[in-house]
């Protein structure tokens, strides 16, 4: 059962946008605490590695929007042992983000209320949040990504409204000294507070749900990371201005501690609302999103399909919710800084897992990788993010990559016990290989995947030309051809279906070419001819490599569509041929016609071809 598509454009910019601002709240007091003013910097380079991540997770995102995000794309290019792995160190990743959420959460609230059920406070009124996001995510993602656009409507606003009454408060003494810490302390921060920017890899997890994901996903995540970017630099640089240094080190709630300085108490409490709004936005997120993790593992059959389940009433995967929401509860009990180090320790390998499986989907020309979203500055932009991410992963402490080894190790055990008996899913890498060692060994069922990815992701409702290509005779050869005899040949391979002597056919063929000569262009040729009979019609596929010999004029023509019908189908004889002619207009026809493999290749370049189908 497939998951609807319900999210819009405002939908994605806000669940992306909202799932980023909870760090503002959160994180700035405790990076400050370990880089002093220069987290400015910290936070520019966090985003700067984020943006060139982003690129890569926007081009794979918009040629395979589906459930389970990044992990469908890890899986298909470098195979089911590392996609497995990877995909559950990245739902835990994502659980152990919203769980350090829903704890801060939890110690706002017992401050507000007075609660005080001892030390487990915090942790037993996350716990009882967390129950409170899954039931909305049980209902639907239709109704909780509306409640995201409310909530990061107001938050934005909240922060504009900040800024302007802090801004008479600046004191730019607070910046001196600017460089309170060594150089190394200032990208290790940039990798604490990189857990910031974990709302583009939501995005990704709930493509599969999006409105034309292939447009909108690329364009919302960027224009959420330009403006979160800037929201960061704006608003930390405000609060490092407004609030003094030993005030601000430490800090749990850094916008509800700068408030206290220039608003009235009433003000301050608004920003601790704020603060609340932003850590719901986020943890909102985290539920939805991590629970499509699972079940992408669970189609795969990576996991027992029990949590691949989809709600018949909500079209909700609710067994994976309910898991998701058990493990948020589980790591509300751990240490926050290690949950802040690991998630993002996982965070920064899933971008060098993004940038790897661009690499390897682009270097193995799988033909039916059809990105709507390409960005320029290939491969450099890749190897870039790379060694900038593992840079920071080096330094962003043993006990964080201590954690990601115990996730990495015990996804690999899960998958060395049950997943490897059910991994037959073939993967670009193998392709990839294929291609260096000039060896056949792929079955080409990724493609017959990417192909139905594409088909749905464009919302491509089949018509009758598109089945007939699906089973049309394919004549694919690879030395210089004589027309006459290609026509032979393609005779024997429509007689039957036509209930047609081959030879009469042929001859047909022959006659038709002698009154006037068929050839479109020196590379392409459109033969055509009415037969006799009623309700008939059929088309073959042809390729020459060394080219079929037409005449003087055209020698090596390397492509030929063959149509054949009854006067009757006279009407759909000409909309094929319209269509045949929107389908060899683009700029890459040639090229990827060359290169198909297989007869199944052939076909689908034309089933992928942009035309306008009827209805």
């Amino acid at each position: 059962m497939e998951l609807k598509k319900n999210l819009s454009k405002l939908d994605v910019f806000c669940l992306s946008t909202g799932a980023m601002l909870s760090g503002l709240f959160l994180l700035p007091g405790h990076a400050f605490a370990q880089a002093g003013p220069a987290i400015l910097i910290s936070y520019v380079i966090a985003g700067l590695l984020a943006f060139t991540g982003l690129l890569s997770q926007a081009e794979l995102v918009s040629a395979m929007p589906k459930a389970g995000g990044t992990y469908f794309y890890i899986t298909r290019s470098m195979g089911s042992a590392v996609g497995t792995v990877y995909g559950l160190i990245t739902w835990f990743s994502l659980a152990l983000k919203t769980a350090y959420e829903l704890f801060f959460m939890g110690v706002l609230i017992a401050t507000l209320t007075k609660l005080d059920f001892g030390a487990a406070t915090p942790n037993l009124i996350a716990s009882v949040l967390c129950l409170l996001f899954v039931t909305i995510n049980l209902i639907g993602i239709k109704e909780a990504g509306k409640l995201q656009v409310l909530l990061v409507l107001l938050l934005l606003a909240a922060l504009f409204l900040f800024c302007y009454q802090a801004f008479p408060s600046l004191d730019a003494q607070n910046f001196n000294p600017f460089l309170t810490h060594p150089r190394e302390a200032i990208v290790a921060t940039a990798g604490y507070v990189f857990i910031s920017f974990g709302g583009l890899l939501k995005v990704a997890s709930v493509a599969e749900e999006v409105k034309n994901p292939g447009r909108v996903i690329p364009r919302s995540m960027t224009l959420s990371l330009v403006i979160i970017c800037f929201i960061y630099l704006t608003v930390v640089f405000m609060i490092i201005a407004v609030v003094p240094a030993d005030k601000l080190k430490g800090s749990d709630a850094p916008l509800s501690t700068a408030a206290e300085l220039f608003l009235d108490p009433s003000g301050s409490t608004l920003f601790i609302i704020a603060t609340l709004m932003a850590i719901f936005t986020s943890a909102n997120a985290g539920v939805m999103t991590a629970s499509r993790y699972p079940l992408a593992l669970a189609r795969d059959k990576m996991l027992p399909v029990v949590f691949g389940k989809i709600s018949h009433r909500f079209n909700t995967p609710h067994i994976a919710i309910l898991l998701t929401g058990a493990v948020i509860i589980l790591a509300c009990f751990v240490n926050i800084d290690v949950l802040i180090k690991a998630a993002s320790s996982v965070l920064i390998l899933t971008y060098i897992f993004s940038s790897l499986a661009v690499v390897i989907l682009r270097e193995s020309r799988i033909q039916n990788y059809q990105p709507q979203f390409k960005p320029a500055g290939y491969p450099w932009l890749q190897l870039i993010g790379i060694v900038g991410f593992i840079i920071i992963l080096y330094v962003i402490g043993v006990e964080a990559l201590l954690m990601t080894c115990f996730l990495i190790v015990l996804g690999f055990l899960l998958y060395w016990t049950y997943g490897r008996k059910k991994a037959k899913r073939e993967f670009a890498l193998l392709h990839l290989i294929e291609r260096i060692t000039a060896r056949e060994i792929t079955s080409h069922h990724l493609e017959t995947e990417l192909k139905d990815i594409v088909h749905q992701r464009d919302d491509i409702l089949k018509d009758r030309f598109d089945h007939l290509i699906e089973q049309c005779p394919v004549v694919d050869v690879d030395n210089a051809t004589d027309h006459k005899d290609f026509f032979h040949q393609a005779a024997q391979a429509m007689a039957k279906p036509l209930a047609i002597d081959a030879n009469a056919l042929s001859r047909l063929f022959v006659q038709r070419e002698q009154e006037s000569s068929t050839v479109l262009s020196p590379f392409l040729a459109i033969p055509h001819i009415v037969v006799d009979g009623e309700k008939h019609f059929d088309i073959l596929l042809a390729r020459c490599k060394e080219g079929f010999h037409f005449s003087e004029k055209a020698p090596q023509v390397h492509t030929v569509f063959m149509l054949v019908g009854t006067r009757d189908e006279r009407p759909f004889h000409l909309l094929s041929l319209a269509a045949i002619a929107q389908i060899v207009q683009d700029d890459d026809f040639e090229r990827r016609w060359m290169a198909a493999k297989t007869p199944q290749a052939l076909r689908d370049i034309v089933l992928l071809g942009k035309r306008q189908r009827q209805t």
